[in-house]
């Protein structure tokens, strides 16, 4: 089983990443594989609305990362996102990625039905709800199992490294990767049994 993660902060190994790996922790520990890919220094092209995705299985266009990052996802058992909280919402290249992988599954579907999807989200103080949901709704739109945790799957943190002050922002993201972990173990059985 693998766990693809896809860190959405345009800063790199930032709050956003130390949030994930905590996850990614947890996991690992489960006998799970992991990969963090961070699109900091990389492009993400928001969708052109082109629709000849349909039955191709991944973005026409090809110039930026999209099309190895969403290979990534395709082939992972699990998918954690993670983004910064810029402006009550995801970051720009977050959205990006959710348009237009969100236009792929809609052309080809049942893709990633029954995938287990997670979101985490790094907030200086406000709108991490509505970062969140983005990602969950990118998720639940896409007929994957939401892995939930103790509390919403947050952490306080402006400057990099903030984040590990925040003992129940960590606390919550270590829930998340038992539960992920769960959830995908589950799954992995069901699956076998079939």
């Amino acid at each position: 089983m693998k766990v693809f993660g896809l860190c959405g902060s345009a800063r790199k190994d930032g709050n956003t990443a130390l949030l994930m790996r905590t996850v990614f922790d947890v996991l690992e520990k489960h006998g799970i594989e992991t990969e963090l890919y961070q699109l900091a220094g990389k492009q993400m092209n928001p969708c052109r609305a082109c629709f000849t995705c349909g039955g191709k299985g991944t973005c026409s266009f090809r110039q930026d990362a999209f099309d190895e990052v969403f290979r990534k996802v395709r082939e992972a058992d699990g998918i954690l996102l993670g983004s910064p909280v810029y402006l009550a919402n995801v970051s720009s290249s977050m959205q990006a990625f959710l348009e237009r992988a969100a236009v792929v599954a809609d052309m080809n579907p049942g893709m990633l039905r029954h995938k287990v999807g997670a979101a985490v989200a790094a907030a200086r103080r406000g709108g991490a709800l509505c970062a969140l949901d983005a990602m969950n709704h990118f998720f639940l739109n896409h007929e994957m199992f939401l892995a939930g945790a103790s509390y919403w799957t947050l952490a306080f943190g402006q400057l990099p490294g903030d984040v590990k002050a925040d003992a129940e922002g960590l606390a919550t993201m270590t829930s998340l990767g038992e539960n992920m972990a769960f959830l995908l173990q589950k799954l992995h059985i069901e699956e076998e049994m079939t």
